[in-house]
């Protein structure tokens, strides 16, 4: 059998949204100033980075910075800006690929780090790039149930060490050029944090309906990006021509239930150029609405969507129709509207 799963919400709202950034800029020409001799043995362009992703730089964490502590700030700012009590959080849902750690969640940190309370369930969420969506969904479908009133979506990314040990790595002598376009991906990652508030929409009219949305999976592909601490071994092409098919079928078994055609803002997974012209192409996006944040943070994994929600929100006027989106290698694909 193959479709769409479809939810819809009718009193929930996005109540806020913040971000972290690291202080620190690395550009593409510092790696590939690192990577000099092997992109010469390869005869590969010093420009590789910036001609085929697009990515010029991207932000790692700087002296005294980390992914939890930036993560605290993210989510004390968005509880601020929403005008929510820490104690009245029942929910924190952590979505981040980065763990230091098998046990425990990361979750509990950042639970104690924003102040919650003991009645605030809190775990972790992996699913790849989707875990903010797919996190949004969760809090949104407990509150609609009634269970709580307000939920606290986060996610920080720390791609420092994978960057680092991939460099290393393709230093060695015995690396070819296969090898090298493996950990290629690796090299467009970002560092960074995010959170959003969600709350009941008859208890806080100024906040931004979250309408629902639809997932899809297409998990046949889930052997195209494998990624461990160490490294991230992707076969780019293979993953853009099956999250182009996902996405593409998902858009249109949508159509029955969604008018998403006209959106004044599609706020997609920052992947890369290649990446956000093909998904523009295939389902026909005006390209002047979907904004990217790729060429100057790269690829922050699930907090790549908020961060640019956070970039955009500013432009945003009342009655705005929002579309959020996203890959996850896997595969699965997932939007969900929002109306500003």
């Amino acid at each position: 059998m193959s479709g769409n799963a479809t939810t819809r919400f009718g009193n929930v709202s996005l109540l806020s949204v913040a971000s972290r950034l690291p202080s620190r800029i690395t550009t593409s020409a510092e790696i590939s100033e690192r990577l000099g001799s092997a992109l010469r043995r390869l005869r590969l362009p010093r420009t590789v980075l910036e001609r085929v992703a697009g990515v010029e730089e991207r932000r790692n964490w700087g002296p005294g910075e980390d992914a939890d502590t930036a993560t605290i700030a993210a989510g004390t700012a968005a509880l601020r800006e929403a005008g929510v009590n820490p104690g009245d959080v029942g929910l924190l849902i952590n979505t981040s690929v980065t763990r230091k750690h098998l046990e425990p969640s990361v979750a509990v940190r950042l639970h104690h780090g924003i102040g919650l309370g003991s009645h605030a369930v809190n775990f972790d969420v992996a699913n790849a790039c989707l875990g903010f969506i797919n996190g949004m969904s969760l809090a949104a479908t407990m509150i609609e149930s009634g269970q709580i009133r307000y939920a606290i979506v986060v996610n920080g990314e720390d791609a420092d060490d994978i960057q680092r040990t991939t460099v290393e790595r393709l230093l060695r002598p015995e690396v070819g050029r296969e090898d090298f376009m493996d950990e290629f991906a690796t090299l467009t990652l970002g560092s960074g944090s995010a959170a959003a508030v969600l709350g009941r929409t008859d208890e806080n009219p100024g906040g931004h309906r979250v309408l629902g949305g639809v997932t899809r999976a297409a998990t046949k592909f889930h052997d195209l990006c494998v990624g461990s601490a160490d490294a991230m071994i992707t076969d780019a092409r293979a993953l853009l021509e099956g999250g182009l098919e996902l996405v593409v079928d998902a858009w249109h078994e949508a159509q029955r239930d969604w008018d998403w055609a006209s959106m004044d803002r599609y706020i997609t997974h920052q992947v890369s150029r290649v990446h956000t012209d093909a998904i523009v192409k295939a389902v026909g996006l005006n390209r002047k609405r979907v904004p990217t944040t790729f060429p100057h943070l790269g690829n922050v994994g699930p907090a790549s969507v908020p961060i640019t929600l956070v970039e955009e929100q500013h432009s945003l006027r009342s009655g705005d129709r929002v579309l959020l989106m996203g890959v996850g290698s896997g595969i699965n694909t997932a939007m969900m509207e929002l109306a500003w």
